[in-house]
């Protein structure tokens, strides 16, 4: 991933309701959502999510594929993993088991720990 693409990806991501909406297709795994469904589970009137949809597509993050008069989006894996990828690309001097990695299991487990309390 080049730094412009890494830009676009954060930039969409920079805002609440994109990052809700690219979690939200991300927890549903590569089956995806249909808008209208996307739409209820965040509360967002049609129009607004469909522009929030066109930014993450814009940005590489989602895709949409026709399904008769309705519209599935899912999250692109590919595209998130490289973005990750280039964040932590020589993380802590090239020493990632020192500190950095691997940082899910250290998220995961800060978060139980945060559910728990």
């Amino acid at each position: 991933m080049e730094i412009k693409d890494a830009t676009l990806a954060l930039a969409a991501l920079g805002q609440a309701t994109r990052l809700s909406v690219f979690r939200l297709l991300v927890e549903a795994g590569p089956e995806g959502r249909m808008a209208g469904d996307i739409a209820d589970a965040l509360s967002l009137p049609g129009a607004t999510l469909s522009f929030h949809l066109k930014e993450l597509s814009a940005a590489g993050l989602i895709q949409g594929e026709q399904r008769g008069r309705f519209i599935c989006y899912r999250a692109d894996f590919e595209t998130m993993n490289e973005l990750i990828t280039f964040l932590t690309r020589n993380c802590c001097g090239g020493q990632p088991d020192a500190a950095c990695l691997p940082a899910t299991k250290k998220v995961a487990e800060k978060a139980t720990k945060r559910a728990r309390a």
